[in-house]
């Protein structure tokens, strides 16, 4: 309960500090996601990449796990 009001204190500070009648700080909002963005973009691509590695690794050993237990059912 406590972090929801947190988040909702905080939410709105955020909104209040954007407003032109409160802090004015909406150009420095906008000018530091126009520097955040194809920062964040390349991290999430990178981890985009990790993942599909990672995935791709799990699927060949799911194979070889499969054909280990047909070739141990067959031996059987």
């Amino acid at each position: 309960m406590v972090s929801l009001i947190v988040g909702v204190v905080l939410m709105g500070f955020c909104a209040f500090a954007c407003l032109p009648c409160g802090l004015g700080w909406s150009g420095d909002v906008i000018n530091f996601l126009k520097g955040f963005g194809p920062s964040f973009a390349a991290f999430c691509g990178l981890i985009s990449v990790f993942i599909g590695f990672a995935d791709i690794k799990d699927k060949k050993e799911a194979k070889k796990e499969e054909l280990a237990a047909k070739k141990a059912e067959e031996n059987k």
